[in-house]
């Protein structure tokens, strides 16, 4: 999975299409992301001690990686991203579009 916790993205398909948001959490596992003010589901929540008050709290779910695009920083528009390799080894995210290195 290319998307990391702190990118921006743009959701491209479901009930919220069109919406911008930055990744909370990353699940490489199940190939899903947490964006916040995307997905927002409520869950009804008993009183215990640590919360004595309870009632309906609102928590954003999970949503599938392919159903978002990474928003480039500097050409600001969605695009694909590649991977390159430096000299050194190490492995960088190129924008497709202009070719610039995505942080």
């Amino acid at each position: 999975m290319k998307l990391r916790k702190g990118d921006t993205i743009l959701v491209i398909s479901g009930n919220n299409a069109g919406k911008r948001g930055k990744i909370i959490q990353a699940l490489p596992k199940s190939n899903k992301v947490v964006v916040e003010g995307i997905n927002i589901r409520k869950k009804h929540v008993k009183p215990t001690q640590t919360a004595p008050q309870g009632g309906i709290t609102e928590f954003p779910a999970p949503i599938d990686a392919s159903n978002v695009m990474l928003v480039c920083n500097k050409c600001n528009t969605p695009v694909r991203i590649k991977i390159n390799r430096l000299e050194n080894g190490e492995r960088v995210r190129v924008c497709r579009k202009c070719g610039r290195e995505v942080s």
